[in-house]
């Protein structure tokens, strides 16, 4: 089969999932399924996500959210919750249609939302340092004072870590305390702040909801492999051609790499369109044979070439890791300059993709 492969282990998801919501404690873990739950496939990954126990699920975009509805079906009455809450006057329709709530990011969102689904729950987002989404903590204190908050039935509070990979920013800390001073303005809602990696800071980061994303595809919550977190991703590809290049010949577009010795070469069926970033030439490696063997020259769309001078032993045909239990995710990424996220992403496009446990 000459193309690349994605396989997700949907049994290692649900042993990750287990274990966030063990260090949770009593607080929710409801998993962030947003850009197709990272690459790996939104239906399949949130449908086993129900059956080990899991209510309610954050998606990014409003059509992510009605994809998910649909993809979970009757059957599984989920609650989704939509970071990017409203923006225009014909979404809140669509909203109720599919059953969805709004995380309301914005004045103007919560004053659509209230004329139009006053007595439908919503969330109310409070930034709280990472001046991206949210009100600030001044305009929610105004909001709750005044007369708008009671058209509204919020039943969720939420901000977001700017710096938990880094466990120790005093900005984690900050964030805490200053959602902990907004929350008694919003009696009665659940209050959620933990990603990934805030679900292993400590309690005081659990509130009432952890939102875990990138930990339970299998990314470590601090950029790192965690023995924790299991594998789910596994992305590999054929062996397409062994060549043998003599010294002074160059491999690839740009010559960017010449050869110094013989040197045998496999050309793989995996580029840039299947999730193998550009980046990771001349500093990426792929698993084979037992080993891991250096990415010679550029990566181009369809194809990257590495060096088996040292594995006489693989042929055409043969399939290397590129990243996956071998290989794990977060060092792929580091060597490609980037994070676990972008790779898991990129990676669930034109690769073919296979699960392992998939539920009904």
């Amino acid at each position: 089969m000459a193309r690349a492969r994605l396989t997700v282990d949907l049994d290692a998801l649900a042993a990750s999932h287990a274990t966030l919501r063990m260090m949770a404690g009593p607080a929710e873990v409801a998993p962030v399924v947003k850009a197709d739950a990272y690459g790996l496939g939104a239906a399949a990954v949130a449908r086993r996500l129900w059956a080990e126990g899991a209510r309610t699920f954050y998606v990014a975009r409003l059509d992510e959210g009605e994809a998910l509805r649909a993809a979970l079906g009757a059957k599984r009455p989920a609650t989704i919750l939509v970071f990017d809450g409203v923006a225009e006057a014909g979404e809140p329709a669509r909203f109720g249609a599919a059953a969805l709530t709004p995380v309301l990011n914005s004045l103007p969102q919560i004053e659509l939302w209230a004329s139009a689904y006053p007595a439908v729950p919503c969330a109310v987002h409070v930034d709280t340092g990472m001046n991206r989404l949210g009100l600030r903590p001044e305009e929610a204190r105004a909001l709750a004072e005044g007369d708008r908050l009671r058209r509204l039935d919020v039943r969720w509070l939420l901000s977001h870590l700017a710096l938990a990979s880094d466990g120790e920013h005093a900005l984690n800390d900050a964030q805490a305390a200053a959602l902990a001073r907004v929350a008694p303005l919003f009696p009665g809602a659940r209050v959620s702040l933990a990603n990934s990696a805030g679900c292993f800071l400590g309690e005081r980061f659990r509130f009432d909801q952890v939102r875990p994303g990138i930990s339970l595809y299998g990314g470590g919550p601090f950029g790192a492999p965690h023995p924790a977190i299991r594998t789910v991703a596994t992305l590999d590809a054929p062996v397409l051609q062994v060549r043998h290049v003599p010294p002074g010949e160059s491999v690839g577009y740009g010559a960017t790499f010449t050869a110094t010795r013989p040197t045998r070469v496999a050309v793989i069926a995996a580029g840039y369109a299947d999730g193998v970033l550009r980046s990771a030439s001349q500093r990426g490696y792929a698993w084979v044979a037992g080993a891991l063997r250096p990415v010679l020259g550029r990566v181009s769309m369809d194809l990257l070439a590495i060096d088996l001078t040292e594995a006489p032993a693989v042929a055409p045909g043969d399939r290397v890791q590129l990243f996956g239990p071998e290989r794990p995710v977060d060092e792929a990424a580091a060597d490609a300059g980037t994070l676990a996220y972008e790779l898991l992403v990129r990676a669930g496009g034109r690769a073919e993709r296979t699960y392992l446990g998939e539920t009904g």
